[in-house]
Order: C-alpha cells, then structure tokens, then sequence
C-alpha cells in the first residue's frame, strides 16, 4: 500500500467522477446521498460478477476451442479489456460501500482510474477499427482478400493498447488521494497542489484533458463508425446482399450500447468543467451514477452475444454454444444469399459483415 497525503483537501477547489461534495463525508450522510451510493455499490457488484464470468468465458472460448480469425481477434481483445477492469472493480466497490474513503493508497488510486480509461479508449478503438474492417470488406473487397489477414490484426490491436494507455495516462500524473473530514479520497488533483493559487492552472488542465476525453474517446469514433454503417447498409441494400439481419444486429448493438453507457458520463465530465455553473446536485447526485453506468459497458458484450447470437426465445442451445455461434465467423453466411456463391466474388462478399 502506497503512502498517502498528510494534507487535508478543500473539496470546494476539486471535482471528481468517483465521489460526491463534503455532504457524502458527513458522520451522517443525507437519504438520497446513501441511496445514490446504494445504487453505484449494486452496479458495480452485478457489473462485476457478469463481468468476470462472461467475459472470462470469451477469452476462454476463443483461446481454446475457436480458429483464430480476423473478428475472433477483435472480440478477443474486446473482452480481455473489460475482463481487466473488471479484476480491478472490487477496489471501486469496496471505495463507494465505506463512503468513498479509499484504503489502497495513492499507487492504486492512479491504476483504479487508469483502468476506467483504458476501458474506454481501448473498447471505443476496437469498435471504431471493427466498423472500419466492415467498411473496407464492403467497399474494397477485393483489397481486403489480398490484404486482411490474423496478423495485421494483431498489430491493429497493439496499436490500440499503445494508444489507449497513452491516452488514459493523466491518470498517472494527476491521480492523487487527500483527507476530507477523516476520509481518505482519490480524486484528480490537475493542479498537482493543494494550494489554491495554483487552482486557474489547474482549471485549463482539468478542462483540456476533459475536452480531449470527449473528442478522442467520443466524438470522433462515433463519427467514423456512424458513416462506416451508414455506407454499409446501403450498399447492402442496394446490392441486396443481406439475407439475414442477425450478425449486422450483434455488432450494431454492441456499439450502440457502449455509447448510451458512457454518453452521461462524458457529459456530466463536461459539466464537472464548469461546476460553479451548474447545480451542486447535479455532481454530488449524478457523477457517481453515470460512472458506474460507464462501468457497467465492461459487462455488456458476452450477455449481447448470448442474446443475440441465436434466437433467444427457442432455448434450444445452451450458453457456451449461444457464445460460439455469437462470435464465429460462421455466422455470416446467413447474411448472404446463396445464389451469389456462385459469381467470381462470392467469397469476399460472404465476408462482407462479420468476417
């Protein structure tokens, strides 16, 4: 366990995503201050129990009993970064229960965070490369059949670890824990002081690493992967290579899930940057909601891929099999016609959504 600070810190000069305003540190917190943190406690426990199972079931699958392709590495990698934060959750949880004091020292304090971005950098990336994939098969199939293969693969995905902990590497510079009234915090400290001449320094930081947040793990991957699958559906429509909906329906919702999940959180983040603006209640009461909500995308895929690999409401297959039809590459084939296997560029447009 790391050291820990021997100041006390003035809330009032610091805003934080994973715990509320002074009133939370009360000997006697109000109702909706317990029953706020009631809720987070109960989203971060499910969050990371089908966490932990589901996406440990992934990574089991694909390691031992699936061929290595293309989509098998992207959802591979999918789920060892939510199965990481999901090791890690315990911490938050154990934080939120006691109140939010914080018993595993600033060293921790810095991973917890780093961890919560990384999630986030790296899930948005992956599906931001998966949609590109898609994009690629369908426009440039033939380029894609020359090109697409297990290893530049697994290059794309170093890239996006490299990135996504670069990018999610404040955490490590500006993580810190403080005293307020006895309880033992970590919050983001973007001054790196407690004083408070430094706090206009520390405002442009807090607001240039939040505005960079938002733009780089929001913005801009919605963006690419909106006009990725809006040009898909029309060339498939205008082609009508479609026959089946299902495999386009697993990867469209995985990434729509992912954003209804951490759209709140970007925006009460943005909020956080102007909190003398806003309501003290609408941070002290929503920040930590929309936080564990954030968190609980990390949960989100294998329970998808169960409920839409198949048709859910025959039971017919058990859910190791519902896994493996979900993420096999197998599944594609429904999507196309079978009179088109017999033209010269059958095999590539058989690939064309989730190979």
């Amino acid at each position: 366990m790391g050291s820990t600070e021997d100041y006390s810190v003035d809330y009032s000069d610091y805003y934080d995503s994973n715990f509320t305003t002074e009133e939370t540190f009360q000997a006697n917190p109000t109702p909706t201050v317990q029953l706020v943190q009631f809720l987070a406690v109960i989203i971060y426990s499910v969050t990371c129990l089908l966490g932990l199972v589901g996406n440990g079931l992934v990574i089991t699958m694909i390691i031992f009993e699936m061929k290595k392709s293309v989509s098998i590495i992207w959802f591979l990698n999918l789920a060892a970064a939510d199965f990481l934060f999901n090791v890690f959750l315990p911490l938050n949880i154990a934080y939120t229960a006691l109140g939010y004091h914080w018993l595993f020292g600033r060293g921790m304090c810095k991973v917890n965070s780093l961890l919560l971005n990384l999630n986030m950098y790296t899930s948005v990336f992956l599906l931001t490369i998966i949609s590109l994939d898609r994009y690629i098969l369908v426009v440039c199939p033939v380029w894609s059949q020359n090109h697409r293969n297990t290893k530049s693969a697994w290059l794309a995905c170093l890239a996006v670890w490299a990135l996504g902990f670069v990018m999610s590497s404040p955490s490590l510079v500006f993580r810190d824990t403080g005293l307020v009234r006895d309880h033992l915090i970590c919050f983001n400290n973007f001054s790196m002081s407690s004083s408070p001449l430094d706090r206009p320094l520390g405002d442009q930081v807090h607001m240039a690493v939040t505005l960079t947040r938002f733009v780089v793990g929001f913005v801009l991957p919605l963006s690419v992967i909106t006009v990725c699958y809006v040009v898909i559906i029309v060339r498939l429509k205008r082609n009508r290579l479609a026959k089946s909906k299902k495999p386009m329906k697993i990867i469209i919702a995985i990434i729509l899930t992912f954003f209804l999940c951490w759209c709140p959180y970007h925006v009460l983040q943005l909020l956080e940057t102007q909190h003398h603006s806003i309501p003290e209640s609408v941070l002290k009461f929503g920040l930590p909601i929309v936080t564990a909500v954030a968190a609980s995308n990390s949960c989100m895929n294998p329970v998808l891929y169960v409920f839409l690999g198949q048709d859910f409401q025959k039971f017919k297959m058990t859910v190791l099999s519902r896994l493996a039809s979900a993420l096999s590459e197998d599944t594609v084939h429904s999507m196309i016609p079978r009179r088109s296997f017999t033209k010269p560029s059958s095999m590539t447009e058989k690939e064309t959504i989730l190979s």
